[in-house]
């Protein structure tokens, strides 16, 4: 007479299939007790506080699953509040002259902002033409000052301007 659940093949088959690496949950958790009250020896059974021991553990890990879900909803809205933050910020700066540090001519250079975007979760400021991280600014200017123009002088471009005056 053959009974079930002695072998360790019968308590294999009833496992689950787990992707390999992957933490267990809480469904293993409750496969692992079923199996556990199925194949408890008749004569010598599982005793109520190792039984309600278990039922805590089952608690405790349902609990934290969900803490782990809030936690990483408050960072995904920090990282959202934080890029919201450096978008606003560097939005002040259009039109405005400032001094950048240019890692490729490994210089300060200085130029008006045109434009802001996000680009790869950073702040990117368009800087005649180049884009420039927010982290990159050393140096805010303020407005841009207009080119004076003589009295009954003929309006021009900037640089007719600036020979006109020389």
């Amino acid at each position: 007479m053959d009974i079930n659940g002695i072998f360790s093949s019968d308590i294999s088959n009833a496992s689950t299939t787990k992707v390999q690496g992957e933490d267990p949950g809480k469904e293993d958790f409750m496969t692992l007790l079923v199996q556990q009250l199925r194949n408890q020896d008749p004569l010598n059974p599982q005793s109520n506080e190792e039984f309600v021991a278990q039922l805590a553990n089952f608690s405790s890990l349902e609990q934290m699953e969900e803490l782990n879900e809030n936690i990483l909803g408050m960072v995904y809205l920090q990282q959202s509040n934080a890029l919201m933050s450096q978008l606003t910020q560097s939005s002040e700066l259009i039109g405005k002259e400032v001094n950048y540090y240019d890692f490729e001519q490994d210089a300060v250079l200085s130029g008006q902002v045109s434009s802001v975007k996000v680009s790869d979760g950073l702040a990117v400021l368009n800087i005649a033409g180049k884009d420039v991280p927010l982290a990159n600014i050393t140096e805010v200017l303020g407005e841009k000052a207009p080119v004076a123009v003589p009295d009954g002088a003929d309006e021009g471009s900037e640089e007719e301007l600036a020979e006109q005056s020389a």
